[in-house]
């Protein structure tokens, strides 16, 4: 009986993710609404592996209709999104189309004037997951500020925000600006990539932002309650759901001793060490050419814990503030690079907060403040309920 009400639960359950689907349109998947803008212009593409119109990758799909297609932009991960976190992408050529490939995650961050003399305008349609040091957000910063300056016009393509019901997270200071987090937002911004190329526009977070021309083309019957679950990788590490869902709490212990799965099947799914137990579950993590290629405590048996049924969601101080009192009462320093911990966070006051043994009450409160501010700052730039 119990084993018949789980399967009618799992179909119905099933079945409400693929109402989801098929009622939520992408961007891409809306052509009447871009193609008059890019027909008879030569258009440059920022975009990877989620970047899909219906069974079609957007580059293939633009070129069935006529558009000209002259460079791919590439962001962290590479165009096929095969490379690991870090890994420098390079120049190249699309062995498809014969397109060029232009790296933006490389010698050049930012699209330069002649990476751009031959684009009359870009078009970016990259899928994010929400969290502030996720990189690909970082690139349209970049490439908003591009534009603006070399008067290109750009066209953002939204998607859904798989993590878009949070907005938590310490805000990240001035002074601690970097490609994990450039503009000052919280760690969990609860916006698409359209509504926040909005708002980097409109609060004049990129040179010249007043000549810029955006223009965003949303997604269709979406509100931001949805869940979303993305229908291709977002980057090596992100394989599934669970990923995507458990990456901002996970992803502050990149900047510790703890491995976090990278080199496993279960990449920020798990958090493990080998001096200290963190729970029962073991693994050991291995090189994987295209998503881990010199994982942390490579070869080690480590013991954590397997948080796929966990019920982490949004960013979830708890576990961290945990795993750091259980280091602290074991004499481990837990925080190996605090200066990249700090980065990631968006500033110093998380890691000294947990250094002074404030407890993950306090902390979670003393962030408040500035997201309330955010929320309010953020009100005339979304697009979605």
């Amino acid at each position: 009986m119990i084993s018949r009400i789980c399967l009618t639960v799992f179909i119905l359950f099933v079945s409400a993710l693929q109402t989801v689907q098929a009622t939520i349109t992408v961007a891409a998947e809306q052509p009447e609404r871009y193609l008059p803008l890019l027909q008879g212009q030569r258009v440059g593409l920022v975009v990877n592996q989620t970047s899909r119109a219906h069974s079609l990758h957007l580059v293939d799909f633009l070129i069935s209709k006529h558009i000209a297609v002259q460079a791919v932009f590439a962001p962290e991960h590479g165009f096929r999104g095969k490379l690991g976190a870090g890994e420098k992408v390079t120049d190249g050529k699309d062995p498809k189309t014969g397109l060029p490939i232009r790296s933006l995650y490389g010698k050049h961050k930012k699209p330069s004037p002649d990476m751009l003399a031959d684009i009359d305008v870009l078009v970016f349609d990259i899928q994010d997951v929400g969290a502030r040091f996720y990189t690909y957000i970082s690139t349209l910063h970049y490439v908003m500020e591009a534009a603006a300056e070399q008067h290109i016009p750009l066209i953002v393509l939204d998607r859904p925000n798989p993590n878009g019901r949070f907005v938590d997270g310490p805000v990240r200071d001035p002074e601690f600006a970097s490609f994990v987090g450039l503009d000052p937002i919280p760690l969990l911004h609860g916006m698409t990539v359209a509504e926040l190329a909005r708002m980097i526009k409109g609060e004049g977070w990129i040179n010249a932002a007043q000549d810029l021309s955006l223009t965003v083309i949303p997604v269709a019957q979406y509100n931001r309650s949805m869940h979303y679950p993305l229908p291709i990788a977002p980057s090596p590490n992100l394989p599934n759901h669970h990923a995507v869902r458990l990456y901002p709490s996970l992803c502050l212990f990149e900047a510790t001793v703890v491995s976090v799965g990278r080199g496993t099947p279960w990449p920020f799914q798990v958090i493990g060490f080998d001096e200290l137990p963190l729970g029962e579950f073991h693994f050991t993590p291995r090189p994987m050419p295209e998503s881990a290629p010199n994982p942390k405590l490579e070869g080690e048996l480590l013991y954590g814990a397997l948080l796929q049924d966990s019920d982490i969601e949004g960013f979830d101080i708890t576990l961290l503030h945990r795993v750091f009192t259980q280091f602290r009462q074991a004499g481990i320093p837990l925080i190996d690079r605090p200066d990249f911990f700090d980065l990631l966070s968006g500033t110093d006051r998380l890691r000294q907060q947990l250094e002074s043994g404030m407890s993950a009450a306090d902390i979670r409160a003393s962030w408040q403040a500035d997201l309330t501010a955010f929320k309010t700052r953020r009100q005339p730039y979304l697009l979605y309920p």
